[in-house]
């Protein structure tokens, strides 16, 4: 993978382009937690040298992830930036625009903490409603983790801290076994979701933990 859509716009003058995307979108517990990444321009080569292998991250084992995401979190020529939307907000507006959620607080996040204006967004998606992403610049990417280089890294970013966050749950529910499946609805996630019935981080609005509602008790 390389920088190519990025070269492109850095050459129609665009100087700060983030990358977004987003993990746990499927998942039956837990947040949405969206990734943007922005390089600098004048470090291209150091940065495909350093990253040489860097795809999407469903693609990459936990500890090629992991080693990613400290070479993302130390270089100083990438700017990151991180946003969670609970399981709460998810039941409330629906997944689709908590995941468009999650991608507007990481790029808030972003130009906070690196005090930079977004110039371009690669979006990883084919729709998009959020109002503050569609006012700025950006092109909608069908599977830009595998595309566009900036995006890969947000796909990194995203998935680490969002798995660093399912296995805390763990610690707190340790009968469902977030350390194992992230929330997702894996047979043995299903099989001890029907055994000890939805948890509080639980997605209620989910068919499959809704169908369980009726015999919690809370």
């Amino acid at each position: 993978m390389n920088l190519r859509e990025e070269k492109i716009l850095w050459k129609k003058g665009y100087e700060f382009i983030i990358g977004l995307d987003e993990a746990g979108r499927g998942p039956l517990a837990g947040p949405v937690v969206a990734g943007a990444v922005s390089i600098a321009k004048d470090s291209v080569k150091k940065i495909l040298k350093e990253f040489s292998g860097i795809k999407d991250s469903k693609q990459l084992s936990a500890k090629k992830r992991e080693a990613f995401h400290k070479l993302i979190i130390k270089n100083k020529a990438i700017k990151w930036g991180i946003g969670i939307v609970s399981e709460r907000i998810i039941d409330r507006i629906n997944i689709k625009n908590a995941a468009e959620l999650a991608m507007e607080k990481a790029v808030r996040n972003l130009e906070r903490k690196s005090r930079i204006k977004s110039g371009y967004l690669f979006i990883d998606g084919n729709r998009l409603k959020n109002a503050f992403l569609k006012s700025i610049k950006h092109k909608l990417v069908v599977k830009g983790d595998e595309k566009i280089f900036s995006c890969s890294l947000a796909s990194v970013m995203a998935k680490v801290v969002r798995d660093d966050i399912m296995k805390q749950y763990h610690r707190k529910y340790p009968q469902y076994r977030f350390d194992k499946h992230k929330g997702y609805g894996t047979e043995l996630h299903i099989n001890l979701l029907k055994k000890f019935l939805p948890s509080a981080i639980h997605r209620k609005s989910f068919v499959p933990v809704k169908n369980l509602l009726k015999f919690k008790k809370y």
